[in-house]
């Protein structure tokens, strides 16, 4: 269900999902973080859903949180103790919006332009590929409005980039280009304009999306579980996903199809 925080366009296996309040720089307020979850565990769990884009209406991807929401939300007058188990529930809440990304089932690749400001360093964090515009940006800005950034960015980046980097932004706040982005991993390509940003995002979701949706979400799988694990953990893992999965007749299809030089056509996933 779309709302007035989301837009989601379809074009076969592929959904575009847009951070659509870009009059206010696409800054977060209850409303979005509600429907970025919505959308995300709705979009993740659909089996005709094969790749999933993120990008942002306006000049920017996302200013981040919106501060009078914040202001509003986390000032508490009454009971300290009731207030931290309040303010504990309600930063959980945000998390799960993001991990959300993480947790679909189809690769999410955020198509980020102009400003990727706080929060949104954290929603970029939980997909899978992140492409920018050659003005793009990435601020770690929590530090700035007495904030210890803590909806994915601390957690998620690290496994991005080195881990100096990531306190080096996070202490200090400063922006990042694309251009040192990408030289440090973060951001896969580099596009002139928006433009050619979403047609470059669109066009390698079309291409994941032909894939067997079995082998790419068994890859995206193994990826998240062996993060932060031993090798050899991710390796009996993955070794017990493909006990099963080799039995599916995408195999037979995939293989067919190479042999004959055709196209392969995959069935969707069960729900």
């Amino acid at each position: 269900m779309e709302s007035e925080r989301i837009a989601i366009e379809r074009d076969g296996g592929v959904a575009h999902v847009m951070l659509a309040r870009g009059d206010r720089m696409n800054a977060m307020d209850g409303a979005m973080f509600a429907a970025i979850g919505e959308t995300f565990e709705r979009l993740g769990s659909d089996p005709t859903v094969r790749a999933i884009v993120l990008s942002g209406e306006g000049r920017h991807f996302t200013s981040g949180i919106d501060l009078h929401y914040a202001m509003g939300q986390f000032a508490y007058g009454g009971d300290h103790g009731r207030g931290t188990e309040s303010r504990l529930r309600h930063i959980q809440r945000l998390q799960d919006a993001f991990t959300a990304l993480e947790t679909a089932r189809p690769p999410v690749i955020a198509a980020i332009q102009g400003g990727c400001i706080g929060a949104g360093v954290d929603l970029a964090s939980a997909c899978d590929i992140r492409l920018a515009s050659s003005d793009a940006y990435f601020q770690i800005a929590e530090v700035d409005v007495a904030i210890t950034a803590d909806l994915g960015t601390l957690q998620r980046l690290t496994h991005l980039i080195s881990q100096g980097m990531v306190r080096e932004l996070a202490y200090t706040g400063r922006r990042m280009d694309a251009q040192e982005a990408e030289r440090l991993g973060l951001v896969n390509r580099i596009l002139e304009s928006r433009e050619s940003l979403l047609a470059a995002a669109l066009d390698m979701a079309r291409t994941i999306a032909a894939k067997s949706p079995l082998a790419v979400a068994g890859a995206k799988m193994s990826l998240n579980y062996s993060r932060g694990r031993t090798v050899e953990e991710g390796l009996r893992h993955v070794a017990m996903w493909n006990a099963g999965a080799l039995v599916s007749a995408d195999l037979g299809v995939a293989l067919e199809a190479r042999l004959s030089k055709g196209v392969a056509r995959f069935e969707d996933l069960d729900l």
